[in-house]
């Protein structure tokens, strides 16, 4: 049987209709409120992986909601690293950070990663302003505290003025996440805790963390073991088992720390999936592991 092209347009349009009606509610619940996007992994190295986060941040904000980016950016490090003839080194899964090393990690981060983003969202009619930790004192770090590994910092405040100010004028904030201790010296600090500590500070709504995996998975080699949604104590338990394992440890232990802090519900989702935030954000079911503070209904 043959279907003219009216009827596929008609078919395509009557698709997009009902995904905007699924998504009216979601709309309406998150309107005015802040939520924290981390942005890393393959969704910022691929073009059009990374035009699709870009088009969705742009799109929270023209909805009403508040959104504000961390990010990321060591394979870039590495690349200027290399150009440098440095050579990047690790230790328990923190780049270890001596000062020509943190020089290059605020030199990319700070001056080159941060504002290719920020002119990204300008471009697509979003109102960006890069900043750094240092920038209104927005982040105050010290020391990690692991012998041998530099200048690598934790968040000890935030100071929520500044971002306080531009989200309230309409501004889509973007952070790198290279802050100072209060004697001027600057550190490196994990991308993730920068995006929990920001979301605690600013009571947002979600986190979102975007990473390289489905989320929480049963089996970590079995895409199709995604774990949907757990609470607080539940999360704790996946990792005391051994289900939560290497590089996930951090990502589940920074959202269960922000919502400890008063963030109504973190997120781990696939950045590889096109479009990801919005399906997370906006739908139904979603698509990644939503992490709750007590096991309500998805939202």
């Amino acid at each position: 049987m043959m279907v003219n092209n009216s009827e596929y347009i008609q078919q395509d349009a009557a698709a997009r209709v009902q995904v905007l009606s699924e998504a009216l509610p979601y709309i309406q619940q998150f309107a005015g409120r802040t939520v924290v996007v981390k942005y890393g992994g393959a969704a910022m190295k691929d073009s059009d992986l990374k035009d699709k986060v870009i088009r969705d941040i742009v799109f929270l904000s023209c909805v009403g909601l508040r959104p504000i980016l961390v990010h990321g950016g060591g394979p870039e490090i590495n690349s200027w690293l290399d150009k440098l003839g440095i050579e990047p080194q690790f230790k328990n899964g923190l780049r270890v950070t001596d000062a020509p090393t943190m020089d290059v990690v605020e030199m990319v981060l700070v001056g080159r990663v941060n504002k290719e983003i920020v002119s990204l969202i300008n471009q697509s009619g979003g109102k960006a302003v890069g900043l750094c930790g240092k920038d209104g004192n927005l982040i105050t770090a010290r020391p990690q505290g692991e012998e041998g590994i530099g200048f690598v910092g934790e968040v000890c405040g935030v100071n929520i003025n500044i971002l306080e100010t531009l989200v309230n004028s309409g501004y889509i904030p973007v952070v790198s996440s290279v802050a100072a201790d209060e004697t001027g010296q600057a550190y490196n600090i994990n991308a993730d805790t920068v995006a929990g500590e920001i979301a605690a500070a600013m009571n947002a709504e979600k986190l979102i963390l975007l990473t390289d995996t489905r989320g929480i998975l049963k089996d970590y080699k079995d895409p199709s073991t995604l774990i949907p949604k757990v609470d607080i104590q539940e999360a704790r338990q996946l990792i005391s088992t051994g289900v939560v394992a290497g590089g996930m440890i951090p990502k589940v232990t920074c959202c269960v720390r922000s919502l400890a802090q008063g963030v109504k519900a973190s997120h781990i989702i696939d950045g590889r999936i096109p479009h990801a935030l919005l399906l997370e954000i906006f739908t139904d079911i979603g698509i990644g592991t939503m992490i709750l503070g007590s096991q309500l209904g998805r939202g």
